[in-house]
């Protein structure tokens, strides 16, 4: 994760604003959870709030949904209803869109993800946070994609729909104006 960009003093204070108010405003997805031990970790850590914030420009909505205990990190990734509005039009991966002859969409969700300092979220990580809430019942998400799938030229995402989550498979460099791709970031 890039550790090594910064957001002006001006924009930390708005984002940690928007953060805590989003973290009050959903305690059921942070059970037992305190802003205060976040906050202080983050105020400590300015570095670890420039990928936060790509979140949220991108239409994230980034909330704590855990906290590792073990790594001592919190674990925050993308709650948006739908998948983020700023992230969709995208192919899987590189490879993918450059496989593509015609109709190229901007962007990739490997690429992208690696340049907010996130990871897109593997079938478990979205099948849990689809227990929290119903999100991306408009839309959906690629998802982290195992190598076996990947080399056969496919990859895979999610979505709920009729109150079930359901994990499907697309060629990689297939896009959709409502596919676009969740992240989790630990801090």
């Amino acid at each position: 994760m890039n550790g090594t960009k910064k957001i002006s003093p001006d924009k930390t204070e708005k984002l940690l604003s928007i953060l805590k108010t989003r973290f009050e405003k959903n305690m059921s997805r942070h059970k037992g959870l305190d802003w205060a031990a976040l906050e202080e970790k983050l105020k400590r850590n300015p570095s670890k709030l420039w990928s936060p914030s790509e979140m949220e420009r991108t239409g994230g909505e980034p909330d704590i949904i855990e906290f590792d205990k073990r790594t001592d990190e919190y674990i925050y990734v993308d709650c948006s209803t739908q998948t983020p509005v700023g992230r969709r039009n995208t192919c899987y991966d590189r490879e993918g869109l450059e496989s593509r002859k015609t109709h190229k969409p901007e962007n990739n969700a490997i690429d992208m993800a690696e340049s907010m300092g996130i990871e897109i979220l593997t079938e478990n990580q979205y099948r849990n946070l689809q227990r929290l809430e119903n999100f991306d019942t408009k839309t959906s998400s690629w998802l982290k994609t195992s190598s076996e799938i990947r080399n056969l030229g496919g990859a895979i995402f999610g979505d709920r729909r009729y109150d079930h989550v359901f994990i499907y498979h697309n060629s990689a460099s297939s896009y959709y104006a409502v596919r676009g791709f969740r992240g989790v970031l630990r801090v």
